[in-house]
């Protein structure tokens, strides 16, 4: 039995699941209302406050969705009580980050400024040199902080570029000189 798949995901106050025919569940809370369409193989039910996700048997596709359907369902719940952020740092000289409106401009040491438009339920913010992304799809969030890393990724060297707050860049020793 999946260890994940088979623990319940409490439905805390505030938000509200709607499970509908073909497994399409919408949860709605304080931050949001998110909707998604699970495989039909599994079954979703709601007893007691909690979710319960069971599989009919122990073929290898629905053992790894099972772990998968709850996984995701967690997230969505958690995302529309809570949210979710990630930070992104700017290091080097003369990188920077601006916002103005939706549009996220940064300056990265090229010929242009790259500029990237917030998508659609994701917000960013500009601190500094710290990057914020947030939104209640977990998914959305992490892409877009994806993308704007991959803009300028840090270099092992200097550690130049964009990089998570929480990431570990390992250094590597730059050339010594003549002898």
């Amino acid at each position: 039995m999946s260890r994940i798949g088979k623990m319940p995901i409490a439905i805390p106050d505030g938000v509200t699941i709607s499970v509908a025919e073909n497994n399409k569940v919408t949860v709605k809370g304080p931050k949001g209302e998110l909707t998604r369409d699970f495989p039909q193989e599994l079954s979703i039910e709601q007893k007691d406050g909690e979710i319960v996700i069971s599989r009919p048997d122990d073929q290898k596709r629905t053992k790894a969705l099972h772990g998968l359907t709850r996984a995701l369902l967690n997230n969505m719940v958690t995302g529309v009580k809570d949210g979710f952020e990630k930070k992104l740092e700017v290091a080097g000289v003369g990188y920077r980050a601006a916002k103005k409106g939706k549009t996220l401009t940064l300056t990265l040491g090229y010929s242009h400024p790259v500029e990237l438009e917030d998508p659609e339920g994701v917000e960013s913010t500009v601190e500094g040199q710290i990057i914020t992304v947030k939104g209640i799809d977990k998914e959305k969030v992490g892409q877009y902080a994806a993308i704007i890393r991959e803009k300028r990724a840090p270099e092992p060297y200097k550690g130049k570029g964009i990089k998570y707050v929480d990431e570990v860049i390992r250094r590597k020793v730059g050339k010594t000189g003549k002898k």
